[in-house]
């Protein structure tokens, strides 16, 4: 099974008398350098904060996808269906004078997860093409429907005009974008630690066991479908409060927030990180948005192809992203040690 964490780390040994092998609760020390690296760009970088943030909440919205596709095997191109719906629920709040933060956040993580428990029961039911078809077109009617509802969403022109107030009535969002890092920040690590519990757990090693070889789980009594819906609706929570973060952080939200295309960058993002690991849905998160900011200033003509050859090169020589890549030269590393101390 892959880890939930950093790939260069070893896996933790359960006591022998333990009857389901859980991974210890604890952080590795490179755990603990990789959160640190964020704290410390904030410091190093101070006139790319807007950035970082952006960053942070694409990173929480690829590991809403990694829950769903990576630990439970459902693929989807349709997922930005629930950004935007948590989105345009922060940002509709906020025009019509509720522009408290948490709340309006949590607001469209409710939003987002009853739709995504709703339409649940049409995804789990199929397959893998099935559910491909089912969730690209959910996404696409969803676009239409808000492009249609342009009294209520502003259709292309955006949903504008939003007060966000002040973070916890006392921090004002600033153009410098600091306060929307530390409320990025905030989220992203306690939904972070929230998911790596619940793949830790054994409902997480059930989806395991459900992404390996899910008809034999029901042969163990285990209840396949509403794991599955749990999960996805899980993942649409989480999707629905990154977009409600980008909508406050921004104070705009546009119809791209639903569009297929941000489904298809989030699936990109996956496979730079590596899925089913969270830690690789963040890494491929910022190696995304970072090498479009940057490519796209340097060469604004031919940023998508820059961005496409890199794509395809990890594909080619890491098959399992750039987490992926690390893990077999660790691997083939202590295999080269372990024979030349063999060999005395």
């Amino acid at each position: 099974m892959k880890p939930d964490s950093l790939t260069l780390m070893p896996n933790d040994a359960m006591p022998a008398d333990t009857s389901i092998a859980l991974p210890r609760d604890r952080w590795h020390p490179l755990e603990i350098a990789f959160w640190l690296l964020p704290l410390a760009s904030y410091f190093l970088f101070p006139g790319y904060l807007v950035l970082a943030s952006q960053v942070m909440i694409a990173g929480l919205f690829a590991m809403s996808l990694d829950l769903i596709l990576g630990y439970a095997g459902i693929v989807s191109l349709g997922h930005a269906a629930f950004f935007g719906l948590g989105a345009y629920t922060a940002g509709l709040l906020s025009v019509h004078g509720w522009g408290e933060p948490i709340s309006g956040m949590l607001a469209g993580a409710a939003v987002a997860a009853a739709f995504g428990f709703a339409v649940s029961f049409l995804v789990v039911r199929g397959q893998d093409l099935t559910r491909l078809m089912v969730t690209l077109g959910i996404g696409l009617m969803l676009y239409e429907a808000a492009n249609k509802a342009a009294f209520l969403t502003g259709g292309v022109d955006g949903l504008s005009g939003m007060n966000v107030g002040k973070l916890f009535g006392a921090f004002e969002f600033d153009l410098e974008g600091r306060v929307a890092f530390w409320y990025s920040f905030g989220v992203l690590f306690l939904l972070f630690v929230l998911m790596r519990r619940v793949v830790r757990s054994p409902f997480g090693l059930s989806l395991r066991g459900i992404l390996e070889g899910g008809r034999r789980m029901p042969a163990i009594g285990a209840n396949v479908s509403w794991r599955l819906t749990c999960v996805y609706t899980l993942g649409a929570a989480i999707a629905g409060v990154a977009g409600a973060l980008l909508a406050q952080v921004t104070q705009f939200v546009g119809l791209d927030s639903l569009g297929f295309p941000r489904s298809a960058e989030l699936v990109i993002m996956l496979v730079l990180g590596g899925t089913g690991r969270l830690y690789g849905a963040l890494l491929g998160a910022a190696i995304f948005m970072v090498a479009q900011n940057f490519v796209a200033n340097l060469n604004p003509a031919y940023w998508q192809f820059w961005l496409g050859l890199l794509l395809v090169i990890i594909v080619l020589f890491a098959r399992g992203g750039v987490l992926g890549g690390l893990e077999s030269l660790r691997d083939r590393t202590r295999g080269v040690a372990a024979s030349k101390r063999s060999l005395g």
